[in-house]
């Protein structure tokens, strides 16, 4: 699987964005997606998943109810909208894909099998 994120910018703090991850390839339905974050200087971060069909999504404490993880499996695209952006939310982020069901939350880096090549995210206060 190939990912390709998009959506990134420069946004005011309170303001919205939505990033986008197409991905290659067929098998785009069969894959829990993720979305992680990375400041500068810090470790990369979980921001939110979702299931297969997209009935299931989970998400950082930090992110529930300003952020909203949704996949269209015909397009092979899964979507973060971001609302309420705060300057903290300043980071790369990365779209992941994960071809095995999880047996737990997969919020770890280590629980994804491809990735995507980041886009900055830059919030301004």
């Amino acid at each position: 699987v190939q990912l390709q994120a998009s959506g990134g910018g420069l946004v005011q703090a309170g303001g919205s964005l939505r990033l986008s991850c197409a991905a290659s390839g067929r098998t785009f339905s069969s894959n829990y997606m993720g979305w992680f974050h990375q400041a500068p200087g810090k470790e990369r971060e979980f921001v939110a998943a979702i299931s297969r069909g997209g009935g299931t999504t989970y998400y950082a404490d930090s992110v529930k109810g300003r952020f909203t993880i949704s996949r269209d499996n015909a397009k092979n695209t899964v979507y973060l909208q971001m609302n309420s952006l705060k300057p903290e939310d300043t980071a790369v982020y990365y779209c992941a894909a994960r071809s095995r069901i999880p047996t737990t939350t997969p919020r770890s880096v280590g629980d994804y099998n491809y990735w995507g090549q980041g886009t900055l995210v830059t919030v301004s206060s």
